[in-house]
Parts: structure tokens; sequence; C-alpha cells
């Protein structure tokens, strides 16, 4: 069944959903960027819980609970490795497997970070082109997931995201 795909402009750690997605090294550390963000306002035990599973394969996810976030989880997505960089299909491969993880826990809302556009250099339009086409090829295979939102913390961010869906409706 089809879902909502939505872009909105704010802080992930404040969006109406019921899960939220960090994009994450592989090894879970959570430094700067939407994964201190999520640290910072969930709590230590997030980032404990997430290491405490172990390394993975860039394009890998996994979750978490919610800490002090009002969250049923937080979905850690591997978009890159210790070196930091990230390629298309790191975060192609991440969106899928955190909607996977979604899709697997019964979550209907879940809001995504533009995967490795901070400290991973990433071109935000390509991000947006891939994150968005990989939401679209997998709400096909969706039968509890509602709504995928898109929570960019900057105008640029917000409208790479935003012309992206309008190109893909």
């Amino acid at each position: 069944m089809p879902y909502q795909i939505e872009v909105v402009l704010g802080d992930i750690t404040k969006c109406d959903c019921q899960a939220i997605v960090n994009a994450a090294n592989n090894k879970f550390w959570m430094g700067s960027g939407v994964a201190g963000a999520i640290k910072s306002a969930g709590g230590d035990v997030i980032e404990e819980e997430a290491v405490n599973q172990g390394a993975r394969m860039p394009g890998e996810a996994i979750f978490t609970g919610a800490g002090k976030l009002p969250f049923k989880m937080v979905i850690h997505a591997a978009v890159m490795g210790q070196d930091l960089k990230t390629n298309d299909k790191y975060i192609r491969q991440s969106t899928i497997a955190s909607l996977i993880i979604a899709e697997k826990n019964k979550i209907e809302s879940v809001a995504f970070p533009a995967f490795g556009t901070g400290v991973g250099g990433f071109p935000m339009t390509a991000c947006a082109y891939i994150m968005i086409t990989a939401a679209r090829g997998y709400e096909t295979r969706s039968e509890n997931i509602k709504r995928v939102q898109f929570c960019l913390f900057d105008d640029y961010g917000f409208k790479c995201f935003s012309d992206k869906l309008k190109q893909q409706p």
C-alpha cells in the first residue's frame, strides 16, 4: 500500500513520527551532526545500545530504544565506514534497510535526515534523489508504514528534497 512521503524543515528530534533514523557510521559512535543531536536529546543510552550491537557493513541498519526521546525507536543507518566517506550505494542500501526495520517493527511513521551530507560530504541534491527514489521503490512492499518524512535541518536541504519530491510524485 503506498505511503505518504513528505519533506519538512526542522529538528529531527522533535518530529511527529513514531521512529527517527540516525545517519550513522558503521560502528555506531554518535559524535556530531544528526547523531550528536539525537544523543544530546535522548541520552547516552542510545549510543550505548547501538555500539553494543557491534560493527556492521556500511549500507546496513540496526535499531535501539529512544532514550529520553518520545519515539518507539531510533533506527541507526550505517551510511559510512570509519573513513567517514559515503556513496550512492551506501545511501540507497541504508535507506532501504531502515525502511525494512520500520516495516518489521510495525512503525507507521518514520523520519529520515539527509544521509551523508554532513561529515560524509555527499552532495545534497544527489542524496535527495537517491533517498526519495529508494523510498518510492520500497512503498509497494510496505504494509505498516503510512508516512515517510524527510526532516531537513536547513533551507538548502529542504529545497533540494522538496524539489526532488515534486519531480517524483
